[in-house]
């Protein structure tokens, strides 16, 4: 979280940096375009420490879900939690069921990573109108498990070596035994847990893992740019899943 900060620091810093190129703003001190250009100057550096900052590896030991048999080494990782007013299986049925349509933000935030092109079918780019899971496992992600009504866990390989080539039709095993050089592995879960009569508590968390220091300063970069949309994503993605586990039944 450290590195975000720090590079989202430096980002603003260069922003208004650059702004100030324009009209330097005399009341905040910037007088010259020149103290402006070093702005822009110190914010670029800012960031390239921000991505430099090392990633602590976590490691998790004994294992308690399946999420921790895929992925239990990691780097990177992020986790959000909701309570829901109902039982586990509807809300499972509504983790397999909830659509992008449904996830605030989803369309306008993938749109952006995509920086507005079009791109073929994927979690990035998901139709209308199907399940957002069933777009993810039938695109980039693997199901690397499931346990009905309490876990499902998805997998994708982020950063790969180049030249490297997807294997045709691998298995949770395969994504599991991936630990050459250059790789960066993804995991994602989704997990129901009981929380008194009637209601659940649905977590989801994303872990990475780098299996060496370059594929883990490759990630670094993108992961400390992109992780404030990627955690609003995942918090309105819980929020649709409640929303649609609380709703009357037709």
């Amino acid at each position: 979280m450290l590195g975000v900060v720090v590079v989202y620091f430096g980002l603003i810093t260069g922003f208004f940096g650059a702004v100030s190129l324009i009209k330097p703003p005399t009341l905040l001190g910037i007088r010259t375009r020149w103290q402006a250009a070093s702005l822009v100057a110190a914010g670029l550096v800012v960031v390239a420490a921000g991505w430099a900052l090392p990633a602590k590896e976590v490691r998790v030991d004994p294992p308690h879900t399946q999420l921790d048999g895929f992925v239990p080494v990691y780097q990177f990782s992020e986790f959000h939690s909701i309570r829901v007013a109902a039982p586990k299986e509807k809300v499972y049925g509504a983790i397999k069921s909830v659509t992008a349509d449904e996830i605030s933000f989803f369309r306008t935030l993938t749109w952006i990573r995509r920086l507005g092109r079009p791109g073929p079918e994927s979690i990035l780019n998901a139709p209308e109108h199907q399940p957002i899971l069933e777009v993810a496992t039938r695109t980039s992600f693997l199901l690397l498990a499931e346990e009905p009504n309490r876990e499902i866990v998805l997998g994708t390989v982020v950063v790969a070596p180049r030249g490297w080539r997807r294997i045709q039709c691998p298995t949770s095993e395969d994504f599991k035994a991936l630990h050459e050089p250059g790789f960066a592995l993804a995991a994602m879960n989704f997990l129901v847990e009981d929380a008194g009569p009637g209601g659940s508590i649905v977590t989801t968390e994303t872990r990475i893992y780098a299996t060496d220091a370059l594929a883990r300063r490759r990630f670094a970069r993108y992961w400390r740019v992109i992780y404030p949309g990627s955690a609003l994503i995942r918090r309105m993605w819980l929020r649709a899943i409640k929303d649609r586990a609380e709703a009357p039944t037709s």
